[in-house]
């Protein structure tokens, strides 16, 4: 979701004059925020194949028959000169669609899913967050090594200004809690036991998605007088650029955001990948865990190891510069451009 807008932002500083058309699925989450971007929206039907049961086969390769329809009669209606394909198998349909229209891949994670790996057939390009992705695609010919693209909004935040948005102490270090927009239970739930003594240590900004935000609120209602300034606590930011330049050190799962979003701060993190899904999360952990710029925890663990980990990291200047320094060099702060540009070449049009 937001790579794509990324993209789509350094494009229209390459074309003003740029038409787009956004597919998603059907109920998607993603329709307000591209409305909210000026951006045509239109759904279509779509379903994943792999691992869904017998019992729910027949009706999902039913939906996604009807979006193969669907996309041929919007392609028909707008024409495109090329296609961007961001998505796991809401993108499906239109991939097989419009096989023959020139088109760009992005895959955010270091493993791509089974849908990326199967739509990567269709793409003339495939741009990549990390070069360890190489070894999962077979056409390397075609695999051009971009970095995550970041919102341009990130680039407005500075150390200073943030620690002023959120009347900070400039002494005192920061720690950042994040879950990603539906948070993170076990991490929150976790916070919550420290509080206190991480609140002796540290300032927090603790952004906790919606669904734990009433106990969080209550816990942070409760805290004494003196220590409450400290805590900055919100079910959603929609300054994460802010809270992200702020921070010290964030704690958080291990989306394909932090392969982009942390090394363009230079923020070391504390990486607890979500432990009920495919290992996506495991393998970006272990990417930058292997590049000293984070430290894996696993979920079970949270409860007895978090304390000690943060302190260890927080208490210890020399270790946090050391992975903020090893953070930085991942860093591609210019892959939105890199992506548009063969976005562009694709098209056969010019940048201006």
């Amino acid at each position: 979701m937001y790579p794509a807008l990324a993209v789509h932002s350094a494009l229209i500083g390459q074309h003003p004059n740029l038409e787009t058309l956004w597919v998603g699925g059907e109920g998607g989450m993603e329709e307000e925020l591209v409305n909210r971007a000026g951006i045509s929206y239109r759904s279509i039907p779509a379903a994943g194949v792999h691992g869904v049961g017998l019992r729910a086969l027949p009706r999902n390769i039913g939906k996604l028959t009807r979006g193969v329809f669907a996309s041929r009669r919007i392609l028909r209606e707008f024409n495109p000169d090329v296609l961007f394909v961001t998505g796991g198998f809401v993108a499906a349909p239109m991939a097989l669609a419009g096989r023959s229209i020139p088109t760009v891949l992005y895959v955010p994670d270091i493993e791509p899913g089974l849908a990326l790996k199967f739509l990567s057939r269709f793409a003339d390009r495939i741009t990549v967050t990390a070069s360890d992705s190489k070894k999962y695609f077979s056409h390397s010919a075609k695999l051009f090594i971009s970095g995550y693209p970041l919102r341009p909004d990130l680039s407005n935040w500075s150390r200073e200004k943030a620690t002023q948005h959120f009347e900070l102490d400039s002494t005192k270090p920061v720690l950042l809690v994040t879950g990603g927009s539906k948070g993170a239970r076990s991490i929150n739930m976790a916070v919550l036991k420290h509080l206190d003594k991480l609140l002796e240590i540290a300032q927090i900004i603790h952004v906790t998605g919606f669904l734990d935000w009433p106990v969080v609120e209550k816990a942070a209602q409760e805290l004494p007088e003196q220590i409450r300034n400290h805590y900055h606590a919100m079910p959603y930011s929609h300054e994460m650029g802010a809270a992200l330049a702020a921070a010290d050190l964030v704690i958080s799962r291990a989306g394909a955001s932090s392969l982009g979003e942390y090394p363009f701060f230079g923020l070391p993190a504390i990486l607890v990948p979500y432990p009920y899904a495919w290992r996506y999360q495991k393998v970006n952990a272990d990417f930058l865990a292997e590049k000293n710029a984070a430290v894996i925890l696993q979920d079970e663990l949270l409860e007895n190891k978090l304390l000690p980990v943060i302190q260890d990291l927080l208490l210890n200047k020399n270790k946090l510069e050391a992975m903020r320094i090893a953070m930085k060099k991942i860093s591609h702060p210019n892959a939105a451009n890199i992506i548009a540009s063969q976005l562009v070449e694709l098209a056969g049009a010019q940048p201006l």
